[in-house]
């Protein structure tokens, strides 16, 4: 029996992994982390047997505590605390934003294998996690459809075969769009093909996630960057691309749902069932691509210099554009304004080496209170 640890469980990818466990007969929950909604997490740990959650939010797991007949771990610190604490075989962290950086350090340094959803984890520490994941022998098995497709695709291509990988994008609910003025948080927040949490939807309708997507995927495949491209496909039915030397093209195909990913990280190497609609490219009809517009689209331009520099600047990015993001949501700036508030805040931060995670911890602390000025600028004018 394979016991799993599932962070970010009342989150969308946390949820279908629960789903995945209890249907199968070989894996099992260790524990539950969420943010603050204690009481999905109470149902959810006694629908799967689980006798440890953890809640980031203190009152809320106060609250828990008085529900919850087992363990409760409470505090920003609580999904990292909760690891010790349940000793599972593999961790799914389906954390969003940088919460999710402590709990990749803590399992991959356990050694456990980790499932990763969080791609802020290797936005923001990359290097520093890519070599620790080398150092223990954990593994990272990406949950992201697009590094997942990878991930599959490279499996027994030897490095010098592959010329080059393609990330694709949806394009978000503005593909086409030359003028991105007055836009408004709901029209933001409809995506035309992914259900996704509101930070993660903000940042496709921006295409930042696919700028994220790309640093990830530099990392977990060490892949130069001059060989990492990026398509627009609004289908969302090829997942990505590989370019390999002989001139063949290898596409990860399916319909858009997360439960194939998910599985393949829980399960691998073997594949396991997973109920879900089979493809059938017929009643699909056609598949369309066409390559970003960067004019508009500048948040994809940034993160790709960004990661391009790589050291800190990858963690002041994403530090700003969750701040910024958050704002937008509030009501704060306007969408236009995000590339603005972000750009300046990588400026006026600026760059170094990442020496460790202390100093990302440090300088993600910075990079927020500069975002915040910045934007408190532009809520005066």
């Amino acid at each position: 029996m394979k016991h799993v640890t599932v962070l970010g469980s009342s989150g969308s990818i946390g949820t279908q992994a629960l789903e995945i466990i209890t249907a199968s007969g070989e894996l099992a929950v260790a524990g539950l982390a969420v943010g603050r909604d204690w009481e999905r997490a109470v149902a959810q740990a006694r629908g799967c047997g689980a006798r440890a959650i953890a809640v980031a939010d203190r009152a809320a797991a106060e609250a828990a505590r008085v529900e919850f007949e087992g363990t409760v771990l409470a505090g920003p610190d609580a999904a990292v605390e909760l690891i010790g604490a349940t000793g599972p075989d593999f961790v799914l962290n389906g954390v969003v934003g940088a919460a999710g950086l402590g709990p990749t350090i803590a399992a991959l340094s356990a050694g456990i294998d980790v499932g990763l959803a969080n791609k802020e984890s290797l936005v923001i520490g990359g290097e520093l996690v890519m070599e620790l994941s080398r150092a223990t022998g954990a593994k990272l098995l990406p949950v992201d459809s697009e590094h997942s497709a990878l991930f599959q695709l490279l499996d027994g291509e030897e490095g010098a075969a592959v010329e080059r990988i393609v990330l694709t994008a949806s394009g978000g609910p503005f593909r086409g769009r030359r003028d991105l003025s007055g836009v408004t948080v709901e029209e933001a927040l409809d995506h035309p093909t992914w259900a996704m949490g509101g930070r993660i939807t903000i940042d496709s309708a921006t295409l930042m996630n696919k700028g994220f997507e790309m640093i990830e995927a530099h990392h977990l495949f060490g892949i130069g960057w001059d060989r990492i491209g990026v398509v627009v496909h609004p289908q969302s039915i090829v997942h990505s691309l590989v370019d390999l030397v002989d001139g063949a093209t290898l596409a990860h195909l399916g319909y858009p749902d997360m439960r194939v990913q998910i599985a393949y990280a829980l399960t691998s190497p073997r594949r396991s069932a997973v109920p879900v609609e089979r493809l059938d490219l017929a009643k699909v009809g056609s598949l369309t691509f066409e390559e970003p517009d960067p004019e508009t689209f500048r948040c994809l331009a940034l993160a790709r210099e960004a990661g391009e520099q790589g050291g800190i600047v990858p963690c002041v990015l994403n530090a700003a554009v969750e701040v910024a993001v958050a704002a937008f949501l509030a009501g704060r700036i306007g969408f236009e304004a995000l590339p603005e508030v972000i750009a300046r805040t990588i400026e006026d931060v600026g760059s170094g080496p990442a020496r460790d995670f202390e100093e990302l911890f440090a300088v993600d602390e910075a990079a927020r209170e500069r975002s915040d000025e910045l934007i408190a600028g532009l809520s005066t004018k």
